[in-house]
């Protein structure tokens, strides 16, 4: 039987739409689907000059294994009739922003021990990485719920994978997905603990803060 070579394959219309549209779709994970992912890194030219007329940009980490789009920067002064947004803008919750932060600077840590290269962290160590720029709170047990509701909506986002079922809440375990890193940046990472100072000073004036998502 006759079969076309992987990169005559890789080439075809069919292939690139279909990358195009799980990119469209939300971030490709090296881990999750290879084969997706070799046919994104043979296609990727192709893709950039794609996406570009969509006034998107893609975002390719070969050596962390993940792919994603955001918008394009457009020059005021340029010309050229301001696109519509195709990635919509998540606005987070304060407390949700500052749990992305944590997460952030303690991936940062792992890495600097240059040990594993996945992060995985239990529930109760999310609640205790949060609990000090939390008010206090004499019912320990809404606060957890109320940190666990914000740990959910950050797996929805795709920046932390859970690890074990849902029925497990007590002993969860997570993966801090390293696509975290794309988003935080290494400068705003420098700043960061002026900015936990910040936070924590917001939820001291504020406590109420910390009841919304």
């Amino acid at each position: 039987m006759h079969t076309e070579p992987a990169e005559s394959l890789a080439g075809a219309p069919a292939d690139l739409s279909v990358v195009v549209i799980n990119l469209l779709k939300g971030v490709i994970h090296q881990e999750n689907d290879n084969q997706l992912w070799q046919a994104l890194f043979q296609l990727q030219s192709r893709v950039r000059d794609y996406l570009a007329v969509l006034g998107l940009e893609l975002i390719l980490d070969e050596a962390e294994g993940y792919a994603f789009l955001r918008a394009r920067q457009q020059n005021e002064a340029d010309d050229v009739p301001k696109l519509p947004r195709l990635i919509a803008r998540r606005p987070l919750s304060f407390p949700v922003s500052l749990l992305l932060a944590l997460l952030r600077k303690k991936l940062a840590e792992f890495d600097a021990l240059g040990g594993d290269t996945r992060l995985v962290l239990s529930r109760d160590e999310i609640v205790d990485l949060v609990r000090v720029f939390l008010p206090d709170s004499s019912n320990e047990a809404r606060l957890i719920d109320q940190i666990e509701t914000h740990i959910n909506k950050i797996v929805e986002l795709g920046f932390l994978r859970r690890l074990t079922p849902k029925s497990t809440a007590h002993n969860a375990a997570y993966e801090v997905k390293r696509i975290l890193k794309a988003y935080i940046d290494a400068l705003w990472l420098a700043e960061l603990d002026e900015r936990l100072a910040a936070y924590q000073a917001q939820l001291s004036s504020n406590p109420g803060v910390a009841d919304h998502d």
